[in-house]
């Protein structure tokens, strides 16, 4: 599929079409600037809004998302919210009483995807396996009942979502840490080989990839900014970059990705950019 714009849609496994390029709302405050941001972004192109609990702004977020649907004149159906469970709602029960709550704040009907935002992993408890599989059973349910249409996952590597795999509906979505120096490789190509859609959190990375030597050459070559150069790579590996910006200048220039192709040989260079590793993101490495 050629991508046009920040709009065009992606199918997930089930049907669900899914746009290309997401806005990220971590750490943006509860207040005034969430709408703001919110307004920006969708007045820039972004149709995909990926919250979560933890981010403890989803009542400004839905705010912003109400404003957004009606300043540009948007059915529901043409924005794609996503929120996620986290660590401390883990199990049935809780997950389905965090969901109650996301839907309360964000005042939401339907839920485009919902996710859980980390596993529970080895180190963690001896029954990491089903507590994982406890809390995706919720996540069926949500989905079976029509309240969610789509479901998945947020930072789970191949030992962690073997455990879904045999489930009633395995997972449609896994949202990761993916950037230039930082591509997990295992855990891409396991999803791409079970038709696992991948997002990208923290697409730009930390800071020092947006100012590295290559990607800044590199993107004076292609005319572009290098936060533009970036995320024009994740979409060339076939993942859903979820850039995040306050500045509306920035959240408007990381919608243009479309003009421009990486050529192969550049791909291959930014691939190659020393791996860094963040274990402080790594759910293998997590102490809840």
């Amino acid at each position: 599929m050629q991508l046009k714009s920040a709009s065009d849609r992606v199918p997930l496994r089930n049907g669900t079409a899914i746009p290309c390029l997401g806005f990220g709302t971590y750490q943006i405050p509860d207040d005034a600037r969430a709408v703001e941001a919110i307004d920006a972004a969708v007045g820039a192109g972004y149709r995909l809004i990926d919250g979560a609990a933890f981010y403890h702004n989803e009542v400004h977020v839905g705010e912003g998302i109400r404003r957004a649907l009606d300043k540009y004149e948007l059915d529901r159906d043409d924005l794609f919210i996503t929120s996620k469970v986290w660590k401390t709602d883990r199990g049935y029960d809780n997950t389905m009483r965090a969901f109650d709550q996301t839907m309360a704040d964000l005042k939401l009907d339907v839920l485009d995807l919902y996710l859980i935002h980390w596993p529970m992993v080895p180190a963690l408890s001896d029954q990491w396996e089903a507590v994982n599989v406890d809390t995706w059973k919720a996540l069926i349910e949500l989905y079976k009942s029509g309240r969610v249409r789509a479901i998945g996952v947020s930072n789970f590597k191949p030992a962690h979502l073997k455990a879904l795999m045999d489930t009633e509906v395995i997972p449609m979505v896994d949202q990761i840490q993916f950037h230039p120096g930082l591509d997990q490789q295992a855990t891409t190509d396991f999803c791409m080989g079970h038709d696992i859609m991948i997002e990208g959190w923290r697409p730009l990375g930390k800071g020092t990839i947006v100012g590295s030597p290559l990607i800044v050459e590199r993107a004076s070559r292609y005319g572009v900014t290098p936060a533009q150069l970036i995320l024009r790579w994740a979409l060339q590996h076939r993942v859903i970059p979820l850039p995040k910006a306050l500045n509306p200048q920035h959240i408007a220039e990381n919608t243009k990705l479309f003009d421009f192709e990486i050529a192969p040989e550049d791909m291959a260079m930014i691939d190659a950019i020393e791996k860094e590793p963040d274990q402080s993101h790594d759910p293998d490495f997590q102490t809840e």
